[in-house]
């Protein structure tokens, strides 16, 4: 998490926080910066590292939203069963369409903008809900984070914003 902190400094963030071992950062940057950040962290860590991660950002405002209720938690649900997969892009109906409610017996999801909610009463291991199926299914790719950590990064992100 050092040298991820670090790739975000050289690239002009600042104040930046990480969060654990997770591979999530809160930082500010520029609007101009903002926007090219994905590619150019994306290059960098594959330059210094030798692999390509996703690298996936949300404003804290989005943050905001996206962590103050999940739409599919219900009363006496482990919050462990809550998951949001942080797509890079918003899909469109037709590929929101081609995701199958049916194909893991249990699991529920919704789409909302460019996040996916996800519900895995039997744990992800059990899930066939898997992210190579969901970027497949929406042509997109995908970052999941578990519900706790959706609000700790929140949280990060309103004392930040």
């Amino acid at each position: 998490m050092a040298a991820l902190a670090r790739l975000l400094a050289d690239t002009g963030c600042v104040e930046i926080r990480t969060l654990i071992q997770s591979g999530n950062a809160v930082f500010r940057a520029s609007p101009s910066k903002a926007k090219r950040l994905a590619e150019d962290l994306g290059g960098r860590i594959e330059h210094e590292f030798g692999f390509r991660p996703r690298v996936i950002l949300r404003s804290a405002a989005e943050m905001g939203r996206i962590g103050t209720a999940h739409p599919l938690a219900e009363p006496g649900l482990p919050d462990k069963a809550l998951h949001v997969a942080f797509l890079d892009r918003e899909p469109t109906d037709a590929e929101v369409a081609r995701l199958d409610p049916s194909r893991s017996p249990g699991d529920r999801f919704v789409v909302r903008g460019a996040e996916m909610y996800v519900c895995l009463p039997r744990g992800v291991a059990e899930s066939k809900l898997t992210t190579a199926y969901v970027d497949s299914a929406l042509s997109a790719t995908s970052t999941w984070r578990n519900w706790n950590t959706v609000r700790r990064l929140r949280e990060m992100s309103s004392v930040a914003g």
